[in-house]
């Protein structure tokens, strides 16, 4: 499915960044020392971007009842699902303006907001102004990873593009891991606000390291238009990029799929994210025992990270992806049994490598089917649309709970998510190896 365009096109690099020639599908041809330290921040703006999500997750049991907001778990799961649906929007339309604009813009941009609305969380008076701020965060928070991922992918050799963009999600778990263990000391400390505050740290630090280090680049379609023209082709026989361009063939099935796949990984990983201190307290354990069943979630979603990225780059990213939601819908069903404690800790990590794992490979496998005018609104469409389930998981486990169906309710829930994920893949590869088949049988026509 990738289109190799005619000719290179050199990147326009910005004030202060140490910025790599760029061909006009995307990844140099050598890692420079100014790429790597490109890929690092995109990296830490991730971590933020994790920690952000996460931790409303910590906080919610204490502002069911602590805040005097009147929140209800049916109530708490509404408002923890603003920032998905914040992050679907932004998702959906930072991955097109990165595509329109340029990378670092888009980066910076959504890392400011979600940065500052983040802050104000601290602030907020009540449920409802509370809500109306993590949905602003949010639209910076959706519109942050797939702009990173488009220009790592632009920035490292092709042949590292599945593992650099497997082990740059893994800053989402970090950041989720940090907030579990920040919480156990501030929350009881300094109360849940200080939670919030610790997202500035992003806008003083790692935003000015973005000014710095992130290299600036052609909007992709004008630099597509310029390798065209000077190849002597016209723009009517250039392929237009946009979100039209991915529903309709070659590509139309399979983003589909890539879509849905994504909106049941995202249900299960998130709804976990958001449900899991909150369902362990109601299981009996205290605060600072649920937040330690949270850490090994997330420490499971690193350690998935890098097992994905190398069972990625052996056995390609959809089959390691197929196994990976296949482990996360056991390791979930096991939880249903009620075992010990030991086992809960280790299913969870299970559950942490397997559902966070596969959203992993879904982002290389796009970063790695789609040419270079498409790949930011691919993965904004993949992660936009997909965040359908992070807004609906978090509503689904409050309601769940709300109607007294328990703790193992959740579990099944996400469970079976997970193993629709898996289905979902199995046809994505079905339906690559087909057209490959096709593409090869035409070429040796």
């Amino acid at each position: 499915m990738n289109h190799t365009p005619p000719a290179a096109v050199p990147q326009r690099s910005s004030p202060g960044a140490a910025a790599a020639p760029l061909a006009a599908d995307g990844p140099a041809s050598r890692f420079t020392k100014g790429s790597a330290a490109a890929v690092l921040v995109c990296w830490l703006l991730v971590v933020f971007d994790g920690y952000d999500l996460i931790v409303y997750g910590t906080v919610q049991s204490s502002l069911i009842a602590e805040t005097g907001w009147g929140l209800t778990k049916a109530t708490a799961g509404t408002i923890g699902s603003m920032a998905f649906l914040g992050m679907m929007i932004g998702a959906i339309f930072a991955g097109r303006m990165a595509d329109s604009w340029g990378r670092r813009r888009t980066i910076l941009g959504c890392a400011v907001i979600f940065s500052i609305f983040t802050v104000l969380c601290a602030f907020a008076p009540n449920a409802a102004i509370f809500g109306v701020l993590r949905l602003l965060a949010g639209i910076g928070l959706g519109g942050l990873v797939p702009s990173a991922n488009a220009l790592v992918a632009e920035l490292v050799p092709a042949k590292w593009r599945s593992i650099i963009a497997t082990l740059m999600m893994s800053g989402v778990p970090i950041g989720g891991s940090i907030a579990a263990l920040v919480g156990i000391q501030l929350i009881p400390a300094f109360g849940w606000e200080s939670m919030f505050l610790v997202a500035v740290l992003a806008l003083l630090i790692v935003v000015p390291l973005g000014l710095k280090y992130l290299p600036e680049t052609l909007a992709p379609a004008s630099a597509e238009d310029k390798a065209a023209k000077a190849a002597g082709i016209g723009a009517s026989e250039q392929e237009p990029s946009g979100f039209s361009s991915l529903l309709r063939a070659p590509y139309l099935g399979v983003s589909v799929l890539f879509a849905v796949a994504t909106i049941a990984t995202l249900f299960a990983w998130y709804g976990l994210g958001t449900w899991l201190p909150n369902l362990m307290q109601l299981a009996g354990y205290n605060l600072g025992s649920a937040l330690t069943f949270a850490l090994a979630l997330n420490l499971g979603a690193v350690a998935g990270s890098v097992i994905t990225a190398w069972a990625g780059t052996r056995f390609g990213p959809i089959p390691t992806a197929i196994a990976a939601a296949a482990v996360a819908a056991g390791a979930l069903v096991v939880l249903v049994t009620g075992p010990s404690v030991g086992i809960v800790y280790f299913m969870l990590v299970l559950a942490g490598v397997g559902t966070h794992g596969t959203q992993c490979l879904i982002i290389a496998a796009v970063a790695s089917h789609y040419p270079g005018h498409l790949r930011g609104t691919a993965l904004g469409w993949a992660l936009g649309t997909g965040r359908i389930g992070a807004v609906v998981a978090p509503q689904v486990g409050g309601l769940l709970l709300a109607a007294g169906l328990g703790v193992n309710s959740n579990f099944i829930a996400f469970a079976g998510a997970a193993a629709i994920a898996a289905v979902l893949l199995a046809a994505v590869g079905i339906k690559l190896k087909s057209k490959l088949a096709i593409s090869e049988g035409a070429h040796n026509v």
